[in-house]
């Protein structure tokens, strides 16, 4: 399939888990994809893996090391796309952070650091991306990952519930501003997925008293799928390539749902 193809994307958050299978599958139907992340020896690494994947596509690849919440960073890590590929058409706002902790022990800089990463991240994501859209023309596309979290609150990762509905807001505010430029900002919400960021959290959550064994806290979300199992990145990437293709041309300020059925809205 080509529903991508030609396309110049940017992919944050992009050295492991849904963020590196999001631009693998772009590359795989012919975008060119830089695969963005803050862990410089890692997201090298991965451009590199997938060069030939990129080549059999017909499609190219190139890697940008950032710090989402540092505005000269993201400036620079675009500014890098559009030297190498001419142009951004399509720019995914997926880094994120979250650090359990029980409610009554939030503190400050547990709160910042979540909100900073996933919540300014994003906004500043989104300005960076819409400016170059628009001073080149033509449009573009704005996607944002969400959460299950951006839809009901969970009692021990609440700063992440707040930076997850922060991004539902911050989609449906740039969508409004954006849709007189020809951009679209659309999100997607996965539920519980097989990834390195749920073993940690996992992790995090036996630390804290909120899990008594490796696996509960999974197994516990899993119960309320209806699908009966945890998603794989590649069961994420469906949907993110169709909000990246012109398929999704008429689709902006929405969230779609991707969780097996856990949460129904």
């Amino acid at each position: 399939m080509t529903r991508v193809s030609g396309r110049s994307c940017i992919v944050t958050g992009a050295a492991q888990g849904i963020g590196r299978a999001i631009g693998e599958a772009l590359l795989d139907e012919g975008a060119n994809v830089c695969f963005a992340d803050m862990n410089a020896h890692k997201i090298a690494e991965v451009a590199a893996q997938n060069a030939a994947r990129a080549a059999r596509a017909g499609a190219d690849v190139t890697h940008a090391v950032v710090d989402v919440t540092d505005r000269d960073q993201v400036r620079a890590m675009i500014a890098h796309t559009v030297e190498v590929f001419g142009r951004l058409d399509v720019k995914f706002n997926n880094a994120g952070v979250n650090k359990p902790m029980n409610f009554l022990d939030v503190t400050e800089d547990n709160w910042n650091f979540i909100m900073g990463v996933n919540g300014m991240g994003c906004m500043i994501g989104m300005q960076e991306a819409a400016r170059q859209m628009i001073a080149q023309g033509g449009g573009g596309k704005i996607v944002n990952t969400a959460s299950i979290a951006s839809r009901q609150g969970f009692d021990n990762v609440a700063p992440y519930c707040a930076s997850k509905w922060a991004v539902v807001a911050l989609t449906q505010s740039g969508a409004r501003d954006l849709a007189k430029h020809d951009i679209t900002v659309t999100g997607f919400a996965p539920g519980v997925v097989a990834t390195e960021m749920w073993e940690q959290v996992d992790r995090d959550l036996m630390e804290i008293g909120a899990a008594d064994r490796p696996g509960q806290a999974m197994e516990e979300f899993s119960a309320e799928i209806l699908k009966g199992r945890v998603a794989r990145p590649e069961d994420i990437t469906g949907t993110t390539t169709f909000l990246a293709s012109k398929d999704s041309d008429y689709m902006t300020g929405q969230i779609v749902m991707i969780d097996g059925g856990m949460t129904l809205v």
